[in-house]
């Protein structure tokens, strides 16, 4: 199991190679690149010179002696308009370009959920069918897995969250096991399981071999805080607990940004360090409950 973290906040502030820099020496083993410009078609992913960039990138990390292990396609993947809708899906397979490139396993692709729903479910479901089994193709030919996401809506009326595409543990296994290719896989956000109201543990266990990514960060279950482990009100033992019951294989993803977002970039490093330290002790209360 490796330790990651993401790279969204922090290239924004000092650049790429910097990042990779500065995680290398807080101690992380690897990265999850977050590719978020690319949804207007602002960043350097969106340029000619993209491949080169990456390449550059990956040399970086090797000399450095950290990896790339995750990534995150831009989002949302619809609107129900377009051109957006057809271009978003180009870009989404761009940053998969870019991800095998960089050495990437798994690159999170948010599920389709343009649609309100609690009133199109059924539609919104057979529409993601269709739309990882689209890029089930490129995935085979670039070595990736494709991980689908449990989102969450606001109700429009009532101004709080509620379930969206995969927030049920039946809907999520369902939609996997209708795809049903090896290259598509479930990523856990845990603190969208909470702010939809679902038993984090249980949704490990219902998930089982299909979970291979995790988004971890803490919530105080009204918003979606993003924010480190122990700041919040997750309940980090019994969710350190079902991964090692579980013997969950995959890495250890922190998508916490939010803990650096108001301190000054003097700061980032020794916050990045005290994340990676939180990271290896939950790392190593997993492997306490491992059978």
């Amino acid at each position: 199991m490796r330790l990651v973290t993401q790279t969204d906040l922090i290239t924004k502030r000092i650049g790429d190679e910097s990042c990779v820099r500065m995680l290398a020496r807080s101690g992380f083993d690897a990265i999850d690149w977050s590719f978020f410009e690319m949804t207007e078609g602002t960043g350097v992913w969106c340029t000619d010179g993209w491949k080169e960039h990456a390449q550059a990138l990956r040399s970086l990390a090797n000399e450095l002696g950290v990896g790339f292990s995750q990534a995150h396609a831009p989002f949302p993947s619809s609107r129900g308009t377009q051109p957006f809708d057809t271009v978003i899906v180009e870009r989404i397979i761009r940053s998969m370009e870019v991800a095998s490139i960089l050495g990437v396993q798994n690159i999170v692709v948010h599920p389709k959920q343009h649609l309100e729903y609690s009133r199109h479910r059924q539609q919104l479901f057979d529409e993601n069918v269709a739309f990882y089994k689209l890029l089930m193709p490129h995935a085979h030919r670039l070595n990736l897995t494709v991980c689908t996401e449990n989102m969450w809506q606001t109700d429009p009326n009532r101004n709080y969250i509620v379930d969206s595409v995969c927030a049920p543990p039946d809907e999520f296994c369902a939609l996997i096991d209708a795809v049903d290719d090896p290259c598509l896989a479930a990523c856990l956000d845990v603190g969208h399981c909470a702010l939809t109201g679902w038993d984090i543990p249980d949704f490990i266990r219902a998930l089982g071999p299909r979970l291979h990514a995790l988004h971890l960060h803490d919530v105080n279950y009204v918003r979606d805080c993003h924010t480190l482990p122990f700041q919040e009100k997750l309940p980090w033992e019994d969710i350190m607990a079902a991964l090692g019951e579980t013997d969950y294989a995959g890495d250890f993803t922190f998508e916490a940004n939010n803990f650096l977002l108001n301190l000054p970039n003097e700061l980032l490093e020794p916050a990045c360090t005290f994340m990676a330290r939180t990271g290896r002790y939950l790392m190593s209360r997993i492997e306490a409950h491992r059978a």
